[in-house]
């Protein structure tokens, strides 16, 4: 699948995108604990090319991301692209699809049964804003090194925490964390910490809109709920 990954960003032009960005980060001549980088995939065009990858994207988003983020680190080591990096898990991909299959099973729907609380795949959903949050920050990555001077994770970048979708701020920062070398305590090092931005919006379902038009139902009675939705 590293194969078809390789030759999908370089006909999409995905590869191109990737090393002006790598030059970016290169060219600050500071360095990152994380480097996040944004890849748009078409699905239909990823499916054509190797079908198992495709389904892959579309039902297990967060390890598709991992193949990726495998090719990248291949691609910055040969092509020396950022100087700075270190290891591979000092890359945060986040692949946006620019499309969804144009089926049932691909839209997410509060009002529908059952609901499918448990996947991590992507979905389409469509409501209307009712109220937006303020802009504030969130920690999109970290680095942790052991307390433990003797210890090999004491230094460099091995210890890398980086948000995934769903995560809440703790599972990324707090200070609890240990080495999985040698059990010490793992400390931040905040000079390192990667920050992004975040807002909280509440939408409801586009379906509100028929009874705010007067929409007769069969039913006596129904039930309309916002819910929250994390945009970073």
């Amino acid at each position: 699948m590293r194969e078809v990954v390789l030759v999908y960003l370089d006909r999409s032009g995905g590869l191109q995108k990737f090393v002006h960005d790598c030059k970016k980060y290169n060219d600050s001549k500071q360095s990152y604990a994380v480097y996040r980088f944004i890849i748009s995939i078409n699905p239909s065009d990823i499916a054509e090319l190797d079908a198992t990858l495709g389904n892959y994207i579309l039902h297990n988003p967060l390890q598709a991301a991992q193949i990726f983020q495998s090719v990248c680190f291949v691609a910055i080591k040969t092509l020396s692209l950022i100087e700075q990096l270190q290891t591979e898990a000092q890359i945060s991909i986040l692949l946006k699809p620019t499309h969804l299959p144009p089926l049932p099973g691909y839209v997410l729907s509060l009002s529908a049964y059952p609901f499918n609380y448990t996947s991590q795949r992507f979905y389409m959903s469509e409501g209307i804003v009712i109220a937006m949050g303020t802009v504030t920050k969130y920690t999109q990555g970290a680095r942790f090194l052991c307390t433990e001077e003797t210890c090999p994770f004491s230094e460099g970048f091995r210890c890398i925490r980086v948000h995934c979708p769903g995560a809440t701020e703790s599972a990324t920062v707090r200070t609890d964390f240990v080495c999985s070398l040698c059990s010490s305590p793992l400390q931040e090092d905040m000079k390192f910490r990667v920050l992004g931005d975040k807002q909280i919006v509440e939408m409801i379902d586009a379906k509100i809109l028929n009874a705010l038009k007067g929409y007769s139902t069969d039913k006596s009675h129904f039930r309309i709920q916002a819910f929250t939705l994390f945009l970073r």
